[in-house]
């Protein structure tokens, strides 16, 4: 490789590279923007409020009412349902579990266990060298192409953040796993709240940055001779 050619571990040439979204581009579609932000929280917060001041049936009907009603505006303006329809799911299972048990910090447990499946998932991904943030970075921003796999400073740069995630992921989880435990339940919901987006747009931002630099960089210059 010639002196000034930038080194593309990611498998991409120079063009390709170029055509990649911006850093704030990713961010924004992983995140669906501010609106995506605002409209998943919403359903939660409205179940906290209602349940603190009311019963946990009302609180129930409340929030998976409000979810419906955010995922139909947003189909009824022909915009990108993902991030609704996510937040529709996880609400839905939640109030069916809470209205089924009666226990209003049910509706938080489907959440809990997801978090300990995809916190575990991480680790041993990472622990067996198939680190899952390389993979998902390839279908999400690399164009399905896996050639990272190739470039052990790649794979050893997806490891790392894999086993960032992983442990990120584990500790808000286990927060909210004790006040369950501790019913705490007005907490709970605050912890859900607090823990949800923040530290997951911290992580996203850290992978971002990390990938791209490490993308960049410029090859060794080889030595005469060799």
């Amino acid at each position: 490789m010639t002196t000034g050619q930038q080194h593309t571990p990611s498998g991409l040439g120079p063009q390709d590279e170029e055509r990649l979204p911006s850093l704030a581009e990713q961010m924004a579609d992983q995140l669906g923007g501010w609106r995506g932000l605002v409209e998943s929280s919403i359903p939660v917060v409205v179940f906290v409020i209602a349940n603190v001041i009311g019963e946990l049936r009302p609180a129930v009907y409340a929030s998976v009412a409000v979810a419906l009603l955010i995922a139909g505006l947003r189909l009824a303006q022909r915009k990108p349902v993902r991030h609704a329809v996510n937040g529709l799911f996880g609400v839905g299972i939640g109030a069916l579990l809470a209205l089924r048990t009666g226990d209003e910090r049910d509706f938080y447990l489907p959440g809990i266990l997801y978090g300990i499946g995809y916190g575990l998932a991480l680790l041993l991904s990472a622990a067996i060298r198939q680190p899952l943030v390389g993979w998902i970075w390839s279908v999400l921003v690399a164009k399905g192409r896996s050639e990272w796999r190739d470039d052990p400073k790649l794979v050893r740069t997806f490891t790392q953040l894999t086993v960032l995630w992983g442990v990120v992921w584990l500790a808000k989880v286990g927060v909210q796993a004790a006040l369950y435990l501790a019913h705490q339940d007005t907490a709970l919901g605050v912890a859900r709240l607090a823990l949800g987006y923040p530290p997951y747009a911290l992580l996203l931002l850290i992978t971002v940055w990390v990938v791209r630099r490490v993308t960049r960089e410029p090859a060794p210059t080889p030595l005469p001779g060799a």
